[in-house]
């Protein structure tokens, strides 16, 4: 029987205590996944305010312990929660840094003093890790906010025999965001100016934290196989895509997966009525309530949903050149999102000019996400790029057909359909333009119009599996392979000699 592997999440965000995207959501679902396999498997992460409200009441497990931060030293906690019913989670508690309305930005833009808040967090890891009597052989690291933490392991802690056995993984989830901070910063960090080259952390002049975790950590992986491959590009590799070459034998590409017990259309509280792919009446009564909600009319034309943050990187910029003429041929569109202001504005007159064709709602609500899973009959996705994507997985699941164009984790998850054949899972362009866009809603129309066709198509959909176990089995043949070489060279030794023999 394999061995049990001992993992350490680190994460900036974690679902359901913290969120601002789809790094909380695989940072909550895949730990839980890897420990049904039978992996010990615990978290950290910083303890934002009002975390309490999904975790509960918790324990100190570690007082007042101090940690450097430049010439200076600032003091941490330690408190210990659960995620479900199996998987620690440490939560750093420091009021200064994390106890605020927000993670990581103002109304007015990012925190002034992010690098200090994420310099912090990265060096309370390894200074808590050995008080807390735990050893993991895992650390895996997510995004540009843990990005020093592979560099603290092999510059400060290089000496240091309890972290000698330990692998370092590095998650990319979207490269454009890449922790960027001025080079005067680099003392507070506590690492040498040595450091500080364009074969170290440097970045066009500034520290880039996420760079910092590319260069250092044992094992990276991105959130698809395709965006594995696109960010070794200068077209999505922002900057980065030389590194990203350089390290291509140690680059990964894993697709995200979905919880299927969270979502799931049989179960789902916020749907109207229940369904599955056996019984789809329930899903036209979520169809017929959905355009009651949003005020469209009982048409027969397909509904199609949009999920999303309103920014050129979802392909808006797109789909507002093929809105009008999806509208004409008798579509609908009901959208829920928040964002750039001028995209907000335009899908607002889009529903004034349209009335009962056009739902619009600006902002978050979770429940009306799940009934326009539920409800619409195709989603739409026209994403510039997208590492992975989380809104084609649900709606797979919710049997609403995906129209998405072939990038990232989309081209990785969506099938073209073929009615000749009548397999394939949705409907895919690749070149971005509104041609290429028009053309795959023109199949989608087309094959709507066709009941047995869409119904087959719909149960094609809901056939797929992209749960966590896929996925977590992924992770865990990465982590045994990395462990695998690190003992070959020497893995029981302090890093320093491990690493120069």
């Amino acid at each position: 029987m394999p061995k049990k592997l001992s993992i350490l999440f680190v994460a900036s965000e974690v679902e359901p205590f913290a969120k601002t995207g789809g790094l909380a959501d695989v940072a909550g679902d895949l730990p839980r996944g890897l420990a049904a396999l039978g992996h010990d498997v615990r978290i950290f992460m910083p303890k934002y305010r009002g975390v309490e409200r999904a975790a509960g009441d918790l324990r100190e497990v570690l007082p007042a312990f101090p940690v450097p931060i430049g010439d200076r030293v600032v003091e941490g906690r330690v408190l210990e929660g659960r995620l479900g019913q199996t998987v620690p989670v440490w939560f750093l508690a420091q009021d200064h840094y994390y106890d605020r309305d927000a993670l990581y930005t103002t109304p007015e833009g990012d925190y002034w003093d992010n690098c200090e808040r994420f310099t912090f967090f990265c060096r309370a890891v390894p200074t808590a890790l050995p008080r807390l009597g735990w050893q993991p052989e895992i650390l895996h690291a997510h995004d540009w906010q843990t990005g020093l933490l592979p560099v603290y392991l092999e510059t400060l802690y290089r000496d240091d025999p309890f972290f000698g056995p330990l692998a370092t993984v590095f998650t990319v989830h979207n490269l454009g965001y890449q922790g960027l901070f001025w080079h005067y910063d680099l003392p507070m960090t506590g690492l040498s100016w040595d450091l500080f080259t364009p074969a170290g952390i440097e970045f066009y002049g500034k520290i880039s934290f996420l760079k910092a975790g590319l260069v250092f950590a044992d094992l990276l992986t991105a959130v698809s196989r395709t965006y594995a491959r696109e960010i070794q590009t200068p077209e999505l590799g922002h900057g980065l895509d030389g590194v990203l070459r350089e390290r291509s034998a140690d680059l990964v590409g894993i697709v995200n997966g979905i919880d299927y017990e969270a979502w799931n259309p049989a179960t789902d509280p916020e749907l109207p009525k229940r369904y599955d792919a056996q019984d789809l009446e329930g899903k036209r009564h979520c169809r017929r309530a959905l355009q009651e909600e949003l005020g469209l009319r009982p048409d027969g034309g397909p509904v199609i949903g949009m999920v999303t943050r309103l920014a050129d990187q979802k392909g808006l910029d797109l789909a507002v050149q093929v809105l009008p003429t999806l509208l004409r041929a008798g579509a609908q569109l009901v959208l829920l999102g928040a964002g750039e202001e001028r995209y907000q504005q335009y899908f607002r007159e889009l529903a004034q000019a349209h009335p009962g064709a056009v739902g619009v709602r600006i902002g978050f609500d979770q429940g009306l996400a799940r009934r326009i899973y539920g409800g619409a009959d195709a989603f739409l996705m026209p994403s510039r790029y997208e590492p992975c994507g989380l809104g084609q997985l649900i709606s797979l699941r919710y049997g609403t057909i995906p129209i998405v164009r072939r990038t990232g984790g989309l081209a990785d998850t969506i099938r073209e359909f073929d009615p000749a054949t009548g397999r394939g899972t949705g409907f895919t362009f690749e070149a971005y333009e509104p041609g290429a866009l028009q053309g795959a809603v023109e199949r989608a129309l087309a094959a709507y119009r066709d009941a047995g066709t869409w119904r087959r198509l719909t149960r094609n959909a809901m056939a797929e599996d992209f749960s966590w176990e896929a996925s977590a089995r992924e992770y865990e043949a990465c982590y045994r392979k990395v462990l695998r070489r690190l003992h070959e060279k020497g893995g029981h030794e302090p890093r320093a000699r491990r690493r120069n023999p």
